[in-house]
């Protein structure tokens, strides 16, 4: 049974990507990125993984019985929450060219790339040149700060073109909040309602916006959320579009939940989650991702996937679908 880890991360450093940024932005002083300042790591108790090298993650893939791991980052999500268009483009590309060169060590690793969707006409130029130059995976993104929602017909010439390249779309939003949210005073509220409530936000948009509908080849996957949410999600959703679909959505043409059960969109899930059985009855065992997110402090390696093998409550089949199967699909690896 061949294991593809869906969502790795590399905890990417502001030296790999200055060095890759051309004048005059490789000359900026400070950060490269915007930061909450929040203490992700609780003055140093978590996240001691996060500062291993590509030897050790290579070891620890091995620990955990996984083949193949495709690397998200982990600062750089915030792209697009940047205020300087230009700036966002010159920042994208050099990301890209940084994890694609890491992965050029290995074969077992995958890289995801990222687009600055502040200029719609770059994003498409950079996902076409991440693909077919550099060979990524895929193209995702984080939502926080964004003007629209990934919806808005201003993104479609992007899901066209990832149509078209046969790639998919990464939906993994960051720990912020939807915009405006001012009222978290601790990391753990933050973490806790920031990246789900998000990513609720932008699969609605997507959906009534009429993507679905519109690009139904077009794989997308909503990750870092788990997969409990999804039946409640879709019979909201469904209800809502019974209602007023026709005339506030009207390029969504079929009720949500039949676009989740029979189409292209597909969720990571977590190991442990106890609702997963219910979750497979409702949209199947073929959409479900298997995701580590080593080497983030709240994985639970080196233990991820025989928490799944060892699961008693799914069938075999499934924990194969969800180990590799639906990977090399959604991934178009077969």
């Amino acid at each position: 049974m061949n294991t593809i880890d869906a969502d790795g991360h590399i905890v990417e450093k502001d030296a790999d990507i200055r060095k890759r940024l051309p004048e005059p932005y490789c000359k900026r002083t400070g950060g490269l990125l915007p930061s909450d300042g929040m203490d992700t790591n609780m003055g140093g108790q978590l996240g001691g993984l996060e500062r291993n090298d590509l030897p050790t993650r290579l070891s620890d893939m091995d620990k955990e019985g996984i083949d193949l791991s495709v690397l998200f980052p982990t600062s750089s999500f915030s792209v697009n929450s940047m205020v300087e268009r230009d700036y966002a483009v010159a920042y994208a590309r050099a990301y890209n060219d940084f994890i694609a060169e890491m992965c050029s060590q290995s074969p077992r690793l995958k890289g995801v790339a990222l687009v600055p969707l502040q200029d719609p006409k770059a994003a498409v130029a950079e996902a076409n040149r991440a693909v077919t130059q550099l060979g990524l995976a895929s193209i995702a993104i984080a939502t926080q700060g964004m003007k629209e929602h990934l919806g808005a017909q201003t993104f479609w010439p992007l899901y066209e073109e990832l149509e078209r390249l046969n790639v998919p779309l990464c939906v993994h939003n960051r720990r912020e909040g939807p915009a405006g949210e001012i009222r978290f005073d601790s990391f753990i509220f933050m973490h806790t309602i920031g990246r789900p409530v998000e990513t609720f936000i932008q699969f609605a948009g997507l959906m009534y916006g009429g993507v679905a509908e519109r690009f139904p080849k077009l794989r997308i996957a909503f990750l870092e959320c788990g997969v409990g949410w999804v039946p409640y999600w879709m019979e909201r959703m469904d209800e809502e579009w019974e209602k007023r679909g026709k005339i506030e959505a009207p390029l969504c043409k079929n009720k949500p939940s039949e676009y989740i059960k029979h189409g292209s969109w597909f969720f990571a899930m977590e190991p442990e989650e106890e609702t997963l059985p219910y979750v497979i009855e409702r949209i199947g065992d073929d959409k479900i991702l298997f995701a580590s997110d080593y080497p983030h402090w709240d994985g639970i390696f080196p233990h991820v996937v025989s928490t799944i093998r060892g699961r008693k409550d799914i069938a075999e089949s499934a924990k194969a679908n969800v180990l590799g199967e639906n990977a090399k699909r959604f991934y178009g690896w077969q």
